[in-house]
């Protein structure tokens, strides 16, 4: 699995050089991983944004009889759910619905890449959760550029329902980020300023985090993170109003806790999220 790699920056600043922000995608046909093969109940449901492609999700049933909420998945940038979902079905095993979902491009999702259309989709992946658990809260996962759409997609949907946020190692600006991996070559360093500003952010977290729905929202960052530095994670957080958590994870790692380091986080996490109910 992976989300925004270290072989991703020659990309970032090719994004930088085009003005395509698209190129933050970088999807997959292949098939990883069935769910089958972890022994989860699931089922693959179908849907789509106006005006857009059909879009495909691995919808996870709570396996403990009525659900307490739904959980949706907003996957990082690289492959696609059918390695992503191991992120997140374990939710169902603790009472949650979960939908895990492919942007279009993606996996079994139809269309192109599009960062527009990726918000759509997201928006999309939104009420077609709500549409599976009708009546139920609604909580959010996003991880690395996954935590930027799901900020840009709740925006543009109203959030309604929404209990709980989670960004996983999510960067603020995609201008940033671009400039950030230009400045790690000595060719591109003297241009990371000036270039960037050829980046949109008209999706970026630090411009829609303000205008959040006021819900508990947790931020997970590796203080090495070797993909989205630690300093955009938290720069994020201090312009997200609250009430709000912000969890070091340890290790040069990138949206690690609730992968490699599901042991530790897992559980807080879940603790995190049956919290929100209550709030």
């Amino acid at each position: 699995m992976r989300s925004f790699t270290a072989r991703t920056w020659p990309l970032a600043l090719a994004a930088v050089l085009c003005a395509c922000t698209n190129v933050f995608l970088q999807p997959t046909r292949a098939v990883y991983l069935s769910p089958d093969r972890v022994g989860a109940k699931w089922s693959l449901v179908h849907f789509r944004a106006p005006g857009g492609p059909e879009l495909a999700g691995f919808w996870f049933p709570s396996d403990r009889g009525p659900a307490k909420g739904v959980v949706v998945q907003f996957h990082g940038n690289g492959e696609n759910m059918t390695s992503h979902f191991l992120y997140v079905y374990w939710l169902a095993l603790e009472g949650w619905d979960v939908l895990a979902f492919d942007y279009r491009g993606y996996g079994l999702s139809a269309g192109s890449k599009s960062l527009s259309g990726a918000v759509a989709d997201g928006a999309a992946a939104l009420a077609e959760a709500r549409r599976l658990a009708p009546g139920l809260p609604l909580a959010v996962i996003g991880q690395s550029l996954g935590g930027a759409l799901a900020v840009a997609s709740l925006d543009r949907d109203g959030g309604a329902g929404l209990r709980a946020l989670v960004l996983d190692s999510t960067f603020s600006s995609y201008r940033g980020i671009a400039r950030e991996k230009l400045r790690l070559s000595r060719l591109t360093r003297p241009l990371a300023w000036p270039l960037g500003f050829l980046i949109s952010d008209r999706f970026s977290p630090d411009r829609l985090i303000a205008r959040r729905r006021p819900v508990p929202l947790l931020f997970l960052h590796a203080k090495d993170d070797p993909i989205v530095p630690y300093a955009d994670g938290r720069r994020l957080y201090e312009l997200a109003p609250g009430p709000k958590e912000f969890w070091d994870v340890p290790g040069n790692v990138h949206t690690a806790a609730l992968g490699p380091l599901g042991a530790t986080f897992r559980p807080r996490v879940l603790r995190f999220l049956d919290d929100s109910l209550l709030k």
